[in-house]
């Protein structure tokens, strides 16, 4: 598939160089960090957020380098040394990352992703890290609830020209077709990702033809097995659904073509998809479909399908695709261990009147933890790295913020979520299609409770630190003076 050969080495904050020339100058370039990536509240008030993005974090990381041109400009700005500047003619990452795979549900103060590398590399990828995981992330959950909302009827990304810039709208259609959506309707998304792009007509094929009659006839005798025809441009049932029910049976009818359709793209969709249905029965087109799009999100679908719309599939575009409704996620870049010359690890916090914004230190892993009973996940248990779950022992699990809240469990299965993704500058991990991207979050949204999937006042998913843990960060607070 095509791939952005952009150079994004430059496309960090200023501080990232500044700080990156200061740890260089002090001898400390070379010190090993440890950063995790998560973000603090699920968009819209949901249950939990998809991860997304991973795949260009990764194209990002191997084409990391410095040209001449990047070189000559960071010398034009008079704040780096000489020798600074040779280093980053041969910079390259060299550390490792963890992370998980894209399309999993992912819930807030967990890592999702784990830089260990030196200060000056672990520090520099973090606005595009951030900015990567963070849009991506954003899309693919608010596609998923409109997905979800939809209740198996397919879902097809129209946004590209609402999008905020074109890698919003390729990047979001990615995103979007991971989370569940069934296609896009940017033919770019699909020359570099696999993101099926499709499409019928707009407003203007039809009045560019001298009727409404002869612009559908035309279009089925063109493109026969993939006629959707858009009827709202001058009367949806006194000119636009019987035309497209004469151009149908003229057209495709005496070929054996029984799979057709027509668009609602304004109006009361409830109430025109309705009588629509009956119009297109009453005709003997059973087998046509309803499509229908117009500034929907998944509120709006909601309704519809409450309100007994007959509508089988639909297209929703700029609420999607800029996540309208809560269009900032909140990924943020923490640092959470040094290394000393020893290679002991050293934890750190962040501490702040705001307890939401304090962080969890260590170098960390994450378990997922299901009942073998129903296979669902009940809670996810953020461990020191060195820690192992053993499933034949019993679990206690426990809520940070109220310790005296108890329970152990048994008869469960622990699934560490961060896997290897590069070892010492090599990358060790084989990205999936984007079909299987798609399956495996299918696969893994069906393995939450459905109290978790409300789109208003979600069960809270408990996201627990283990005993280990919490007593490194509750002393690292008394040391902080902040206990």
């Amino acid at each position: 598939m095509k791939k952005n050969p952009m150079n994004y080495t430059l496309l960090c904050d200023f501080y990232e160089l500044t700080m990156a020339n200061g740890y260089f100058k002090t001898g400390m370039s070379e010190q090993i960090c440890y950063f995790d990536v998560f973000f603090r509240t699920v968009p819209d008030g949901g249950g939990f957020a998809i991860a997304a993005g991973l795949e260009q974090v990764i194209e990002y990381i191997e084409n990391l380098r410095f040209d001449d041109e990047d070189i000559d400009f960071l010398r034009s700005k008079g704040t780096f040394s000489e020798e600074f500047l040779a280093y980053l003619k041969d910079f390259r990452f060299t550390g490792d990352i963890w992370a998980v795979p894209e399309g999993t549900p992912i819930f807030p103060g967990e890592p999702f992703m784990t830089v260990r590398a030196p200060a000056i590399e672990a520090q520099f990828i973090e606005t595009y890290l951030l900015l990567t995981l963070n849009h991506q992330s954003l899309i693919a959950t608010k596609s998923n609830r409109i997905v979800r909302a939809a209740a198996g009827r397919p879902v097809s990304e129209f946004g590209s020209r609402r999008a905020q810039g074109s890698d919003g709208a390729v990047l979001g259609a990615r995103a979007a077709y991971i989370a569940g959506c069934t296609g896009t309707a940017c033919t770019l998304a699909d020359q570099m990702y696999g993101s099926p792009a499709g499409g019928t007509m707009a407003h203007s094929w039809i009045q560019m033809f001298p009727d409404e009659y002869t612009a559908f006839k035309t279009y089925c005798e063109l493109y026969p097995h993939s006629a959707t025809l858009l009827v709202d441009t001058y009367n949806v049932l006194k000119s636009g659904v019987p035309n497209a029910i004469r151009a149908f049976k003229e057209v495709l009818l005496p070929q054996g073509i029984t799979k057709c359709a027509i668009r609602l793209d304004s109006g009361d969709l409830t109430y025109l998809s309705r009588k629509a249905r009956k119009m297109l029965d009453a005709a003997g087109l059973t087998e046509c479909s309803i499509v229908a799009s117009n500034s929907l999100d998944e509120y709006i679908i909601r309704d519809l399908l409450l309100q007994g719309a007959q509508i089988d599939s639909f297209g929703v575009g700029e609420r999607l695709i800029t996540s309208k409704s809560e269009p900032v996620f909140g990924g943020v870049y923490k640092l959470a261990a040094v290394e000393d010359k020893e290679g002991n690890i050293i934890p750190k916090i962040k501490v702040s009147e705001n307890p939401a914004k304090i962080t969890n230190p260590h170098f960390k892993k994450v378990y997922r933890i299901f009942e073998n009973e129903t296979g669902k996940a009940m809670a996810d248990l953020i461990c020191v790295h060195d820690e192992v779950i053993d499933p034949s022992q019993p679990l206690e699990l426990f809520d940070p913020e109220a310790t005296w809240k108890r329970k152990t469990v048994t008869d469960f299965t622990a699934v560490e979520l961060l896997v290897p993704i590069f070892q010492g500058g090599k990358l060790v991990y084989q990205s999936p299609s984007i079909t299987e991207m798609r399956a495996y979050c299918a696969a893994q949204i069906d393995l939450q409770w459905d109290e978790v999937k409300r789109f208003e006042n979600p069960h809270n998913y408990y996201v627990d630190l283990s005993q280990k843990l919490w007593d490194i960060k509750h002393e690292l607070l008394k040391q902080a003076g902040h206990i």
